[in-house]
């Protein structure tokens, strides 16, 4: 009894001190806000977005901040999206008194080949909790600024949740993803001095077989009955003048035509003098002037008008006068946009007819039926590859973008000219086939149809085929 009387007082004074340790070492495991010299405090955060995976970013304030600020997240544009490309955006709302979440964009459920909307709109919103949560944030005052791909998952976000204050998006696209990359991919290809022709069959053939192949992640995501739902929710949607990955004079047009047509009073419509894709300064649209670099490129530097214009809006909208609907004047836009053809199963299986056409040919030697005719299994041989190579080339280009047609040579790329090179080769195969087969005159047998009747079907469709690809131009 004496030493359990004596043991109890030394293990509740155990169990104080392991406590008070516990909470120390939780204390300096917890993320801390850095004030830096800049005037700015920086915080590291982890929070749950969309499927209950774990983010991380940092929020930015305004050291000293009197009171209860706005805040705004921000959402990247497509790809792996770290949250030191938006740096520069991220410090200039801080530094207008706007608390901002900059985040790291997920690696899991999200690929160059699997995009969900749905999945990134739920990591949005997840960082608006994380910022209404937050002492010296106003809760009722946190919205969303959306780049480029952004631009689609900020408005789902605020169709889904009353928590999105405001929306603002820089870049985003009035159309779906495949008719929007199909425009990007042609207007980089003429800046390379790539002829019409090509950029016909970029947008048009190309774009129908990825689209009907489903290698295109969200090809048919349709904005517009998104858009339709911000009747009430202030948008301030904003282009680079010199855009030339989303056609800014048409997607201006389209939001501006949908957000009226829902009754939002508080839309407004500007553009950035002398700003490209992301707003960032540019001679041309195609270049970036000044800024950081990432990933060995520059970003371009901010202008100072380009962020007294969001944050000038958003403080407005904070303080409760949202500015009414207006529309800036157009600039031009050097091509149009045309409307990708629509899902079709000769797309596919036109190409792959084809392949099994020109390939039955080698098969049929291996089973040695029929007879073997030199010409015709260089025309086996020259089918194959010319098919594989015509599908292949514009799809290297959706692949890997612009830089897959370099060198160009004459208006085209040199990958396509020898296409062309083997498309005529298999034309002249197909005579050379059908002289040696006068000059045999084989005895029409079963062995016969079944070795010669494939690939001499495949050579003849090949030729619509090439001439629709765009091959044979």
């Amino acid at each position: 009894m004496l030493l359990s009387a004596t043991a109890s007082p030394i293990r509740a004074l155990l169990a104080l001190l392991s406590g008070a340790l516990a909470g120390a070492l939780l204390l300096l495991a917890a993320p801390r806000a850095a004030a830096d010299g800049d005037g700015l405090v920086r915080q590291e955060v982890t929070f749950r977005g969309g499927g209950g995976l774990v983010l991380h970013g940092t929020v930015l304030s305004k050291s000293g901040a009197p009171g209860p600020e706005p805040g705004i997240v921000l959402v990247g544009g497509s790809g792996a999206g770290p949250r030191e490309e938006y740096r520069q955006e991220a410090e200039a709302f801080a530094r207008a008194g706007i608390t901002t979440l900059v985040y790291d964009k997920r690696t899991v459920g999200y690929s160059r080949l699997h995009v969900d909307f749905g999945l990134l709109a739920g990591d949005a919103l997840a960082g608006v909790r994380l910022l209404q949560s937050r002492s010296g944030v106003n809760a009722r005052q946190v919205g969303l600024w959306g780049f480029s791909e952004g631009g689609w998952v900020t408005p789902l976000a605020a169709s889904r949740s009353s928590d999105v204050a405001f929306v603002l998006t820089i870049g985003a696209s009035g159309y779906d993803p495949l008719r929007t990359q199909a425009w990007n991919l042609t207007t980089h290809l003429q800046h390379q001095g790539v002829s019409r022709p090509f950029r016909r069959t970029m947008a048009g053939p190309a774009a129908q077989f990825v689209a009907s192949t489903g290698l295109f992640p969200a090809a048919g995501y349709n904005p517009l009955p998104v858009l339709e739902q911000l009747h009430r929710t202030p948008v301030l949607a904003l282009w680079g003048d010199h855009d030339t990955q989303v056609p800014p004079q048409e997607s201006a047009r389209i939001f501006r035509e949908v957000l009226a047509r829902a009754g939002n009073r508080h839309a407004v419509i500007g553009f950035v003098d002398g700003g490209a894709h992301n707003g960032h300064r540019t001679s041309d649209g195609f270049d970036r002037i000044g800024g950081p670099l990432f990933h060995g490129k520059k970003l371009g530097e901010l202008s100072p008008r380009y962020t007294q214009t969001m944050t000038s809006w958003v403080q407005a909208v904070a303080a409760g006068h949202p500015p009414a609907s207006s529309a800036a004047p157009v600039p031009g836009q050097a091509l149009a946009s045309t409307p990708v053809p629509g899902h079709a199963w000769y797309a596919w299986l036109a190409p792959v007819l084809l392949l099994l056409g020109f390939a039955a040919y080698p098969v049929s030697a291996v089973l040695r039926r029929g007879p073997v005719l030199r010409p015709v299994r260089w025309l086996a041989g020259l089918g194959l590859l010319a098919v594989m190579a015509t599908v292949t080339c514009p799809l290297a280009v959706f692949v890997a973008g612009n830089g897959a047609v370099a060198p160009v040579v004459g208006g085209r790329p040199a990958l396509w000219l020898v296409v062309q090179g083997l498309a005529v080769a298999v034309v002249v195969s197909a005579c050379a086939s059908a002289a040696a087969l006068r000059r045999r005159r084989l005895t029409p047998s079963g062995a016969v149809w079944l070795r010669l009747a494939p690939v001499g079907l495949a050579a003849v469709g090949f030729v619509p085929w090439a001439v629709w690809w765009g091959v044979a131009t």
